[in-house]
């Protein structure tokens, strides 16, 4: 038995900087060899690549081979900086940088999250450093954990690491609990936000001393979403022009990024519990609040998927439809892309749904991509992602047990129309003509309880959907055929066409149904539609149609467009 399939693709890259693109897909390695050769010789592209790539019939996997590359080589790639042996931290004003406080909450998760603080308040409440000191192994064990790697990675020893990073702690909470007996640190509730924020802002250690009174207005709140509010509230308070204004903002977005880039936070502020696909569902609504709200009133598919935001959310996506907070809506938008890039599934319970939320995120992040994110990536990761979908695991989660092989192609024939990339199309097409060119399919639709115009339709609109599901020519042609040829059996069985020519009703009616099945409305072309034309023909030339038809110029015209997506001159 044949063991593998083998086909040729053509890459393409407009520049020596971009990526590469797949121009076509062939059986014949020639085409492809002078395709190649063409856009080189045409200058349309700066390199092309000729790959064979062979599918496994076991195990479905593909293994590529480059066979030829054209055009510009690739760009050499730059030597790596060398490895930085001076400590990544020297002073406690290093604590406070995105870099370091990202570390931070990675090595003290746990404790943040059952306390419900963010790397930045520890940085700028004594009164959390405190329950840090007086937990005894919490900060130990941190940076044991990150004393290991340094001292490996620079060739020292783990207690001279120690011993560096604890006197780095050390310094950093006595400053903080220095300036907190001193009452150095700003009170913005008292002495209201814009007005510290102006006061402050000509200080070198501006952003640590609104970071403290930032941090101290928004301990009392009573969870994340309370938390983000108060944020808010300081957002609405701030100047209302200049560098003070700046400031304000700046030291805002440092703890609402930490809230919303840690699992807890973002739960508590978008409802808990809930499913990858929801999840990112949600965070696409926060960071692309105006596109998905424009896209949600004229989409329905974008409305199914998108989930209800509480208030402080809503309130937190008019924000970040600004300026202001870009980073945070650049952050929240990676990470939904970074998620889609990975192997968790969006809906485990449900592949019917995961497929829908897939497809509105796609059009709610295209809708949103340019500004925020690049369009490529936006590209890639639902390429990524509709690998999946085209996974036998998925494929059999997807279909079920117990289903009609009719009912079977139309959801295949979804999964088509929705995954995106060739290699994903050719993959999801050959799930599809399995079902079609199955005898289970054949039975299915010849004996099934529906009527046969009913049948008709169902094999007429998979045709449509064929043509126009972006396959490749090679896979089109013989899944139509087949369907096609399917129809013209169901045709034949239950004799359609001449039941119509000789039914008792008005001539046009008779002409009209026979013309849909002709042009592929009610039937898909082949056999069915060649019957049907003939009749529509006879019809036709009847003195007595032509001369109903004339008493109807309404008819007459719909008549005349029938038979002109029929392919006939009436």
């Amino acid at each position: 038995m044949e063991r593998a399939k083998v086909h040729y693709e053509v890459f393409v890259r407009k520049t020596v900087n971009a990526g590469w693109t797949l121009e076509m897909a062939t059986e014949s390695r020639n085409q492809a060899i002078a395709v190649a050769e063409e856009l080189i010789a045409e200058r349309r592209v700066a390199s092309a690549r000729v790959t064979k790539e062979t599918m496994d019939l076991e195990t479905n996997e593909f293994q590529t081979v480059v066979i030829q590359s054209l055009g510009l080589p690739d760009k050499a790639k730059a030597k790596p900086a060398p490895e930085r042996t001076d400590p990544l931290c020297v002073t406690p004003q290093d604590l406070y940088t995105v870099h370091a406080r990202e570390r931070i909450g990675r090595l003290l998760d746990t404790w943040l999250t059952r306390h419900k603080a963010t790397p930045f308040e520890l940085l700028h409440r004594a009164d959390l450093v405190e329950k840090l000191e007086a937990s005894g192994v919490e900060l130990q064990h941190a940076i044991q954990k990150i004393a290991v790697p340094e001292a490996q990675a620079r060739g020292l020893s783990v207690h001279e690491i120690m011993r560096t990073f604890q006197g780095l702690v050390e310094r950093a909470i006595q400053r903080l609990m220095a300036d907190t007996r001193r009452g150095d640190l700003p009170d913005v509730d008292k002495e209201g936000f814009a007005a510290a924020a102006e006061r402050v802002a000509q200080q070198p250690e501006r952003a640590y001393l609104l970071g403290a009174g930032v941090a101290a207005s928004i301990a009392p709140a009573r969870d994340w979403s309370d938390k983000v509010s108060r944020l808010l509230d300081l957002a609405d308070a701030a100047p209302v022009a200049g560098p003070p204004r700046g400031l304000a903002l700046q030291v805002i977005e440092q703890p609402l990024a930490e809230i919303l880039g840690s699992s807890a936070g973002l739960e508590g502020l978008i409802g808990r519990d809930l499913d990858l696909g929801v999840r990112l569902a949600a965070m696409t609504r926060l960071a692309a609040h105006d596109a998905v709200e424009a896209l949600i009133r004229v989409e329905p598919s974008v409305a199914k998927i998108m989930p209800e935001l509480s208030e402080p959310a809503q309130r937190l996506a008019r924000w970040l439809a600004t300026e202001d907070f870009r980073a945070v809506r650049s952050a929240i938008t990676r990470r939904v892309l970074k998620e889609l890039n990975g192997v968790r599934r969006l809906k485990p319970a449900d592949a019917a749904g995961e497929i829908d939320l897939l497809r509105g995120l796609a059009m709610a992040l295209t809708a949103a991509a340019g500004e925020l994110i690049p369009l490529d990536d936006v590209h890639e990761a639902f390429v990524a992602r509709s690998r999946m979908l085209v996974t036998s695991e998925f494929v059999e989660a997807y279909l079920g047990k117990n289903q009609a092989s009719s009912a079977e192609a139309e959801a295949l024939m979804w999964l088509v129309e929705n995954v995106i990339g060739a290699a994903n199309k050719r993959q999801g097409v050959r799930w599809l003509s399995a079902i079609v060119h199955s005898l289970a399919f054949e039975k299915d639709i010849r004996n099934a309880e529906a009527s046969a115009a009913q049948r008709l339709l169902t094999l007429a609109k998979l045709h449509r959907q064929v043509g126009r599901a972006g396959l490749a020519a090679e896979d089109v042609a013989p899944l139509q055929m087949k369907l096609g040829d399917l129809g013209g059996l169901v045709e034949a069985d239950a004799k359609v066409t001449a039941t119509l020519a000789r039914a008792n009703a008005p001539l046009t009616q008779r002409l009209t149904l026979l013309l849909k099945l002709a042009c592929g409305e009610a039937a898909p072309p082949g056999p069915a539609g060649d019957r049907a034309k003939v009749e529509a023909l006879k019809l036709m030339r009847m003195d007595e149609t032509r001369e109903e038809l004339a008493r109807s110029p309404e008819r007459m015209t719909e008549v005349r467009n029938l038979f002109q997506a029929a392919g006939v001159a009436a």
